[in-house]
């Protein structure tokens, strides 16, 4: 059985997470997300990646494809799914599947959360589900086929 290698990556602000507005994002900060989908997927080779900065982002998805390991990503752009048009060409420009992940509901929220210009280029969506989020978004990878 081979392993599977998938990049998780998240934008701006979610280093913030079990600080900033709990009653939106929860208690859990995101080393406990990533451990928890290390605990939850061991026949998972995790790359988890969190930056304040697009560019960074933009650059683990190259090497996330330019290394050859990596089967998929599972990202949370945070604010940039709003607005960032070149982290929408980085994942046009990769043949990596690449699931946008939320934690929370953002089609409840205010208008500006509701439109992402990443979605059209991504495998799927998946939000509000809390931390739970990832761990659909890893599955939805993983039985992609």
């Amino acid at each position: 059985m081979s392993t599977s290698a998938i990049l998780v990556l998240n934008g701006p602000n979610l280093s913030r997470l079990g600080k900033r507005e709990p009653e939106v994002y929860g208690s859990r900060t995101l080393d406990d997300i990533n451990r928890e989908l290390a605990e939850s997927f061991p026949g998972v080779a995790f790359d988890f990646c969190q930056s304040e900065e697009e560019g960074v982002l933009i650059e683990k998805i190259f090497q996330a494809e330019d290394g050859g390991a990596c089967t998929g990503v599972v990202l949370n752009a945070g604010a940039l799914t709003h607005y960032s048009i070149a982290l929408r060409d980085a994942i046009s420009a990769v043949k990596l599947p690449v699931v946008e992940v939320h934690l929370s509901n953002v089609h409840a929220r205010e208008e500006f959360r509701r439109t992402s210009v990443i979605s059209e280029v991504c495998l799927g969506v998946i939000s509000g589900f809390g931390p739970r989020s990832y761990h659909l978004g890893v599955r939805a990878l993983l039985e992609r086929g």
